[in-house]
């Protein structure tokens, strides 16, 4: 017990709640920044995708603050940086393609997926942490959030490559 102990006052342990207060904010900005991709999309899949990642996305969020709760801390955020330009790059991409195009989706898709990527290393990394920290709730709980993240971008590449990155090459 004593060495768990030890474990929770550990630099590591310190850096570890750091990160989850980093991919806090990431997912509470998201959830924000998600309804105004799917206003933006052509495509209704890639709009029900979106719909359906922000549900989703307001789920990791529970999750989050259900690990936090677990460490015994307040669910707090951390300016993620990765996510606020991850986010001003997708929003730059609405605003240089025209509305209506299959190629404002191609892009829409490119600025989800970059999103996606940085979340599967981040709760790739996360539950790895939360492994080391002996810690197996936490790690069940991110390896949840982290099967449903890989999910989703397979979604976004079937989408992809099953029909608008066709049509964005012809418009």
């Amino acid at each position: 017990m004593e060495k768990k102990e030890n474990m929770q006052n550990s630099e590591f342990h310190e850096f570890f709640v750091d990160e989850l207060k980093d991919i806090y904010w990431a997912e509470n900005h998201l959830a924000k920044a998600l309804p105004k991709m799917q206003k933006a999309a052509t495509s209704p899949e890639l709009a029900q995708a979106f719909e359906k990642h922000t549900k989703e996305t307001e789920g990791h969020i529970k999750t989050l603050e259900q690990v936090f709760e677990l460490l015994g801390k307040k669910a707090e955020e951390k300016k993620c940086d990765a996510m606020d330009g991850l986010l001003k790059e997708a929003n730059s991409i609405i605003d240089d393609t025209e509305k209506d195009t299959f190629v404002r989706d191609a892009g829409l898709i490119l600025a989800a997926q970059k999103v996606e990527h940085y979340e599967i290393a981040t709760y790739g990394t996360l539950r790895i942490f939360a492994r080391y920290l002996k810690n197996q709730q936490v790690v069940k709980l991110l390896e949840q959030t982290l099967q449903n993240e890989k999910d989703t971008d397979v979604t976004l590449t079937e989408l992809a490559e099953g029909s608008i990155n066709k049509k964005a090459a012809s418009e």
